[in-house]
């Protein structure tokens, strides 16, 4: 089971200027702007390399976008949006809360080990890059976190109250969630700067123990 946003791929376009076709060019320039700065950062992807990857004309960027650091901004939150939609995916599932967290945290361990898939890479890579550069960029990705912390927030509480998941005294379910988070979200720039998947396996470790596997 995948549990990584990603995005789909852009539908086909036609030479006609329906809002249809409009449209999609916005998504196919997100789409392409997402896969470069996913696999280069975004300070080392321009605005031409997206253009000439995309095979649209300049004039058609800045009709979307004001600004390069505007298109970041975008790409970020269309990247929640869809992240979003695969969370709901998991909690909709018929299994135990503790089970739907395993595979959520078993899906990132398995991406990132390697190397890391589009679907993980560009929060890991842009969370080491814009947050001094860019103030809308730091904010959507802030707001992304805090959306996958209140969902593991819910399914903590959900697995203390059909029992699968072990309920420590005077800890909430909401600091357990930022704990996993903000540990899975450090080994994994960490297993990039060492090319190791140690920092990996010692968060997969801790929280398989701490949901009671």
């Amino acid at each position: 089971m995948s549990t990584a946003a990603t995005f789909d791929s852009p539908p086909s376009l036609d030479s006609g200027h329906s809002d249809t076709t409009l449209s999609n060019t916005k998504t196919h320039l997100l789409d392409t702007g997402y896969q470069l700065i996913a696999s280069k950062g975004f300070t080392a992807v321009g605005i031409k390399q997206i253009l000439d990857t995309a095979g649209v004309p300049k004039g058609s960027f800045y009709h979307y976008f004001a600004s390069k650091e505007a298109f970041g901004e975008e790409i970020i939150t269309h990247y929640f949006t869809r992240y979003k939609r695969r969370l709901e995916l998991i909690a909709d599932e018929n299994s135990s809360a503790q089970q739907k967290i395993y595979d959520y945290f078993q899906n990132w361990y398995d991406t990132q080990q390697n190397g890391c898939d589009h679907g993980k890479c560009l929060v890991v890579k842009l969370s080491a890059e814009v947050a001094d550069i860019s103030e809308p960029m730091r904010e959507a990705l802030h707001n992304g976190y805090q959306q996958t912390i209140n969902w593991l927030t819910e399914l903590i509480k959900a697995g203390w109250s059909d029992q699968s998941i072990p309920k420590l005294d005077n800890v909430s379910a909401e600091s357990i969630a930022k704990r996993w988070y903000f540990s899975w979200l450090g080994a994994s720039l960490i297993a990039k700067i060492s090319q190791s998947n140690t920092s990996l396996a010692e968060v997969w470790q801790m929280t398989t123990v701490q949901l009671g596997r």
